[in-house]
């Protein structure tokens, strides 16, 4: 296979590594921050259950972000991946714990501008219609399993030292569950650009299980992500689960169910399926911003105890962060596909119809075909 293939594909794991560095703080951010789960302990077992999750349950987020826009070139997709993944880094390195989801959505629609492709408006609300509903369910969700939890333990007569220890075997499955709902809701983000145009074949693994091409890529994004999580997730960690709010270990329980059954909720195909058989509309299948609802979680605990102790300008600087991510990442995509298209003779697009001309001037050149088969296979 050509190596070119695999340097282009380099930036959808930065993208992938950036993720992991900035996203274990959403699903063990405050099980660390409480001290109920080592550091090590939680990067590991995010770093499986990520991995099972992307490759398992990847798909149904997938096809919406793949209408967002049609990246038909592989130097198109590696260049939407890695504005996304700087545009993670640089907030990473900050501390802030932004959103992956908006860096991606960011990197397409600045492909989108210097395409001249028309970027799919019904696509784009539902996404940004998740990004409002994600943290204010999250923050409903985390109050009313406060509310449970509390009254659990109100009701209970256990001592408080078997409390402790339900409480971090809760965290422990709790950040499990998330970190599976992680790989599933967010491996769109990492590789999704690159499904309609890399040339994998599907791939027989000891005549057991079959992977499919969106499968293969799911899986190598996947494992970019448990990269991210053991080397560069410390400061982000730190961020959600102390600066943000003190709390209790069952809070951060509370925080971290609330945040794993919301991804779940935007990313289920058989609860799809449930609803609409049941004559329900159906929740949009869609790669939310998981740091987004976990902050949700976090302010819905905050406010439930008054809302004293949420400290407003941290949220203000989370906040401002989530408004930078698409823009920088949409900026650095569109100047990053001009040099590439103008400087290093790529083919960043191509055109729907091959004797039109090119929208920037520039003759298309030798690119990678567009393969049918690497195309995601709805389960």
């Amino acid at each position: 296979m050509d190596l070119s293939l695999f340097i282009f594909l380099a930036s959808g794991m930065f993208l992938g590594w950036s993720l992991g560095a900035n996203h274990l703080a959403n699903v063990f951010g405050t099980a660390v921050g409480t001290r109920m789960v080592s550091f090590r302990s939680a990067a590991f077992i995010c770093s499986v259950f990520v991995i099972l999750g992307a490759v398992v349950s990847g798909a149904g987020p997938t096809q919406t972000l793949g209408k967002l826009g049609a990246v038909n070139t592989l130097a198109g997709a590696f260049m939407v991946a890695l504005a996304a993944g700087l545009s993670v880094f640089w907030m990473t390195k900050a501390g802030l714990p932004v959103s992956t989801t908006q860096a991606i959505v960011g990197g397409i629609v600045g492909w989108n501008l210097f395409s001249a492709t028309a970027t799919d408006p019904a696509a784009l609300t539902k996404i940004m219609v998740s990004w409002a509903a994600g943290p204010v369910l999250a923050a409903f969700v985390a109050m009313g399993l406060y509310k449970l939890v509390q009254w659990l333990l109100h009701r209970s007569n256990v001592h408080l030292l078997r409390i402790d220890a339900w409480t971090r075997i809760g965290l422990i499955f709790a950040g499990a569950v998330g970190a599976y709902s992680l790989g599933a809701n967010n491996i769109a983000n990492v590789v999704g650009v690159f499904l309609p145009v890399v040339p994998f074949a599907n791939m027989s693994v000891a005549g057991v299980f079959t992977l499919s091409a969106a499968q293969q890529l799911f899986l190598i994004g996947s494992i970019a992500i448990a990269v991210g999580v053991y080397t560069y997730s410390h400061k982000v960690v730190h961020t959600v689960g102390a600066d943000l709010l003190k709390m209790s270990p069952a809070a951060a329980f509370v925080v971290v169910m609330a945040h794993s059954l919301v991804l779940m909720v935007f990313t289920s195909q058989e609860l799809e399926r449930l609803l609409i058989a049941l004559g329900l509309p159906p929740i949009p299948l869609v790669p939310i911003s998981s740091s987004e609802v976990a902050v949700g979680a976090v302010i819905g605990i905050g406010l439930l105890q008054g809302g004293a102790g949420i400290r407003w300008r941290v949220l203000g600087k989370i906040g401002a962060g989530w408004v930078l991510t698409p823009v920088i990442a949409a900026f650095v995509c569109f100047v990053g596909l001009f040099f590439l298209q103008n400087v290093f003779q790529q083919e960043v697009y191509r055109e729907a119809d091959a004797g039109a001309p090119a929208v920037h001037g520039e003759p298309p050149t030798a690119g990678f075909a567009t393969a049918p088969e690497a195309r995601l296979v709805a389960r």
